[in-house]
């Protein structure tokens, strides 16, 4: 079919602007499913041994810090993505450890500690809150180092509280899929109320994004 020549100029006008159009939509969609593909951070750094460092304590709660570093130690074992060491706060290396959970580093305290530890990466952190009563809550502030070269490849700081109508679904719906299919009200009630289960979420959560 033959065109007017000023429809033809239109569409000649118009064909660079979808084009452009076209371009950047499959860019985005492009981005974002690779997004979902890449590995994270720490594996794209080929990064296979990692050690875990019993948190600092900045609650009024004396044992719960080495309570969740032990529930999130068992939860990144599990995923199976690195050989997996632990150091307690009972060790003698945790207190001779250059690196700091907060304070500021130098490259020359990263190379301290991967002579000392002989690991690729090391995770710090702080529980900075906790409370069990009126209901469970916790607040965590964690890194990983790179201890080849002293970068932060990953990093966390949040709160999981179960007065939280949003958060209170997350950890129902771990139970359901992750521990007992086929939970009853009573039971969802119970493991709320439960430590042992909350420090338990709190450690899939945060290993899941590893």
């Amino acid at each position: 079919m033959n065109y007017p020549r000023k429809y033809k100029s239109i569409v000649l006008m118009s064909l660079p602007l979808l084009l452009f159009a076209g371009c950047f939509r499959n860019s985005a969609s492009r981005s974002m499913s690779a997004g979902e593909r890449h590995p994270t951070a720490i594996a794209h750094r080929g990064i296979k041994t990692l050690c875990l460092v019993e948190f600092e304590n900045m609650t009024s709660s004396p044992q719960i810090s080495s309570e969740i570093t032990e529930a999130l130690y068992q939860a990144i074992q599990k995923r199976d993505l690195f050989d997996l060491s632990l150091i307690r706060a009972s060790d003698s290396d945790w207190k001779h450890l250059p690196i700091g959970p907060d304070a500021p580093f130098t490259l020359e305290q990263v190379m301290a500690a991967r002579k000392m530890l002989g690991y690729d990466a090391l995770m710090v952190g702080t529980v900075t809150s906790y409370s069990a009563y009126p209901h469970m809550a916790m607040g965590l502030h964690l890194k990983i180092i790179d201890l080849r070269d002293g970068q932060i490849v990953w990093k966390t700081e949040q709160i999981w509280d179960t007065a939280d109508k949003n958060m209170e679904e997350r950890i129902k719906k771990y139970y359901h899929d992750q521990v007992r299919p086929g939970f009853s009200p009573l039971d969802e009630k119970l493991a709320m109320l439960s430590s042992i289960n909350f420090l338990k979420f709190i450690s899939y959560d945060v290993a899941k994004t590893l």
